[in-house]
């Protein structure tokens, strides 16, 4: 699944294509409700942190200094950047024509896109590609800004949330799956360092869009989610 070209969007109104925007906090579940809901109403699904965290990966191997605004941006507009369905159907992510969706996972990579995505100039240079993903039968776009700045007219919002604590407990459950090691008050400490960067960033900071459904999933799990923002969208779809 190729990133979407401007010449496959040229024959549509994309304001006339539905879009989920699902936001929220890193490690909130958001960009497993919102694979799970594309997947549920066969809709197109974008992981905009992927984008993000594909550009700090580039940045970190080409040694761009995280304050190099020019130069991240440049980086956010030429990085070859694909999406391919992996052999155990997910979505693996190419930079260059190499899988790096593991490397993605690492803390290092993380909280270099959390820094880098301070830089309005990144920021632009990556809001063409993810509007992009905007094409039918429809998207579900997971994030921090989707139904604030990247899709603000999206038909339904959703702002997920969790406890800072229940949050880095799911980080450490997700890496140890992945036979990475992980220690809980060092990801807790990441976590709320990485929350004030994103509330508190003067472009396109964290925040609930007005009009936005907010759900805490801290006592939920991963199927009543779905089932939340799936009933949401059987009445307004």
């Amino acid at each position: 699944m190729d990133e979407p070209g401007n010449t496959a969007v040229l024959d549509i109104d994309r304001s006339a294509v539905p879009v989920i925007a699902i936001d929220g906090p890193s490690g909130s579940g958001k960009g497993t409700i919102a694979r799970a809901v594309a997947e549920k109403l066969g809709f197109n699904f974008l992981d905009s942190g992927a984008l993000y965290r594909v550009v700090a990966l580039a940045s970190i191997n080409t040694r761009t200094a995280a304050d190099d605004s020019s130069g991240l941006a440049l980086l956010a507009s030429t990085a070859p950047i694909d999406f391919a369905h992996s052999d155990n159907g997910d979505v693996a992510v190419l930079l260059g024509g190499q899988d790096v969706t593991q490397q993605l996972r690492a803390e290092e990579v993380g909280n270099c896109a959390s820094k880098i995505a301070t830089h309005p100039e990144l920021r632009d240079a990556l809001l063409d590609r993810q509007r992009r993903w905007r094409q039918l039968p429809g998207l579900v776009a997971d994030g921090r800004d989707m139904g604030t700045v990247v899709f603000p007219d999206a038909l339904i919002k959703i702002f997920l949330t969790a406890s800072a604590e229940i949050r880095a407990k799911r980080r450490v459950k997700q890496l140890k799956e992945k036979g990475i090691s992980a220690n809980i008050s060092g990801l807790l400490s990441d976590i709320q360092a990485r929350d004030k960067r994103d509330y508190n960033r003067a472009i396109a900071p964290l925040k609930a869009a007005a009009d936005s459904i907010q759900i805490d999933s801290t006592s939920l799990s991963v199927a009543q989610v779905v089932t939340k923002v799936l009933d949401l969208a059987s009445v307004r779809l």
